[in-house]
């Protein structure tokens, strides 16, 4: 094919193209109405993880003893709540710094912390009871959360009920601008993310528990888990004077 028969080509190809571009954004082609709405479902859903931080801390002036007051602490500590099955056993945090307060010697504290959480709370409530009377734990923080399983199922049932109640707004909405139909265009499903429960931080050390005392008293409550749903419903078949 010669250079000449080939810029033809070309040149006809772009006109195509211009004219259909042209045809599309022809203003007398009204374009379609879009409408973007939103509906949500929510649910409460029992929390069936507890979370638990425990701190084993050492102060002395030297930093070798504290240091293996903590990890004797801690290994006691471990050694007891991997005894208690259904609960997930974690170290983390370890740290070890100088004190200097005024007019009194330099010390060291070194503290390590102990993660348990499981669905067994009565369980980590009395290993938390235990590990803070005898083995001089202190209580950090505690927490309660829905299990990724328990979620995901929540979510699921969730979300057809968002998706139907936007439907019905779909509907309402198409009836009010005068159209008998509409179909969906761009929607999206957002759910929660979900992430572990934050860490607390460090505070004040509290009292030992004495041995013998009560297990801590715990109430997991609920979370309030939500889907929502976003997306535009293009409207169709305009009723007869209805402009």
């Amino acid at each position: 094919m010669t250079l000449r028969a080939l810029l033809a080509i070309a040149v006809a190809f772009a006109a195509a193209t211009v004219g259909s571009h042209a045809l599309a954004a022809d203003p007398a082609l009204p374009a379609a109405p879009v409408v973007t709405l939103s509906a949500a479902a929510t649910a409460s859903v029992v929390n069936d993880r507890m979370h638990a931080w425990l701190r084993a801390e050492a102060d002395n002036p030297d930093p070798v003893r504290a240091a293996a007051d903590v990890n004797a602490k801690m290994a006691r500590a471990l050694a007891r709540a991997k005894a208690v099955a259904g609960v997930d056993v974690a170290t983390s945090g370890y740290s070890s710094y100088q004190i200097t307060d005024k007019n009194q010697p330099a010390r060291w504290r070194v503290a390590q912390t102990l993660t348990l959480q499981g669905a067994d709370f009565a369980a980590i409530a009395a290993l938390v009871t235990r590990l803070q009377a005898d083995d001089a734990l202190l209580l950090t923080g505690m927490n309660f959360s829905v299990s990724p399983d328990s979620r995901r199922k929540a979510e699921d049932a969730l979300t057809q009920q968002a998706i139907k109640s936007w439907q019905a707004r779909a509907q309402n909405a198409a009836r009010g601008f005068g159209y008998d139909n509409w179909r969906a265009g761009k929607v999206t499903i957002q759910t929660g993310d979900y992430a572990p429960p934050p860490r607390p931080m460090y505070r004040a050390a509290a009292a030992p528990m004495a041995a013998g005392a009560p297990p801590v008293s715990v109430e997991g409550g609920d979370t309030d888990v939500t889907v929502t749903v976003v997306g535009e419903a293009v409207l169709e078949s305009q009723r007869p004077g209805s402009r």
